[in-house]
């Protein structure tokens, strides 16, 4: 047991003496490649995380070569990171890009216009035959999710729906005219 805890402490020891003679260098080192002083100190210290998390420090023969090439490769993983996060970034952009269409006054009169016209033929709806085409059109429900919540056969949600959309294309017809 006192073997265990030697080791523990030659191992802080020699932890707490690599922190206390390179942390500062190795700041300025990541700041020189990043440019941002909160980033380089989050560098050193993950760098120094994964000294720590090396438990065979002691069988390393050159610590501060193990500590530069720590740093190299967290440069590298970093630059990796940001190169996977700024494509995937680009490409969400691009294709949002592309699916935004641009809408015009006429088109948002338009389609003002059209929502109007379905609202009046709504309203002249009997209160069964509104309901029905709001569950199913707007809610997504199916005919036989709406028959058994009314109570009601298929074959009548079917009917309600055929006279609700012959409506709305009456209606539709006599604007456009």
């Amino acid at each position: 047991m006192r073997e265990k805890t030697g080791e523990a402490n030659q191992h802080e020891a020699l932890l707490h003496a690599l922190t206390g003679r390179y942390r500062e260098s190795f700041r300025r080192y990541f700041y020189r490649h990043v440019r941002d002083h909160a980033e380089a100190e989050d560098l050193t210290q993950e760098l120094f995380f994964r000294v720590v998390r090396k438990a065979d420090l002691d069988d390393v023969a050159n610590p501060e070569g193990f500590l530069f090439r720590a740093a190299a490769n967290l440069l590298r993983d970093r630059g990796r990171r940001n190169r996977t996060s700024n494509a995937f970034i680009s490409e969400i952009t691009a294709s949002s890009a592309e699916n935004v269409e641009v809408l015009s006054p006429e088109r948002v009169l338009n389609s003002k216009q059209s929502l109007e016209i379905v609202l009046k033929a709504l309203n002249s709806f009997d209160t069964r035959s509104k309901d029905i085409f709001i569950l199913h059109r707007m809610e997504g429900m199916k005919y036989s999710e709406i028959a058994a919540y009314l109570g009601i056969s298929v074959s009548s949600v079917e009917k309600h729906m055929i006279k609700c959309i012959a409506r709305l294309t009456q209606f539709a017809n006599i604007c456009q005219e």
